[in-house]
């Protein structure tokens, strides 16, 4: 094999998506780590998603006509939330890049909703901070499982 060759395979080099299944070691801990991140960050997607619906079929319904009784930015703000977050939990937990695609949209929105239209969740910066919190360390653990791969 000439250098060219050797080069130019080096310079096609893509990076793989991190597999869950894969035999782990010293050298592949920040890929675990951001595995374990996606799957926790599942379940929280799915307990939101179970909630959001839960309010959408009447149970913790502040009015006794249910949720049709809600302002409907709520109604669609809920709407949205209960389909995408149950969404983006299945493609966490399949640690599957589609996924991760979903939940960052899922976070931002959550972000967006509570920062530009607080009459219809009640504006919470905790919330904002948390989701600005968890998008860093998923930022944070991709970079870091990323480097642990290239070397």
């Amino acid at each position: 094999m000439t250098q060219f060759d050797e080069s130019h395979r080096n310079e096609r080099r893509t990076l793989e998506p991190v597999h869950a299944d894969e035999a782990e070691g010293e050298d592949r801990q920040w890929g675990s780590w951001l595995v374990l991140f996606l799957r926790v960050m599942a379940v929280v997607s799915l307990c939101k998603g179970l909630y959001h619906w839960a309010v959408i079929c009447g149970i913790k319904a502040p009015f006794p006509s249910g949720f049709d009784a809600y302002a409907l930015p709520y109604q669609v703000a809920t709407v949205f939330f209960a389909v995408i977050d149950l969404v983006a939990g299945v493609g966490l937990w399949l640690a599957a890049p589609w996924g991760a695609v979903v939940w960052l949209t899922s976070v931002i929105s959550m972000a967006a909703v509570e920062v530009l239209f607080p009459q219809i969740y009640g504006g919470h910066i905790v919330i904002v901070l948390i989701d600005l919190a968890l998008l860093g360390t998923y930022i944070w653990l991709v970079l870091m499982a990323a480097r642990e791969q290239q070397e």
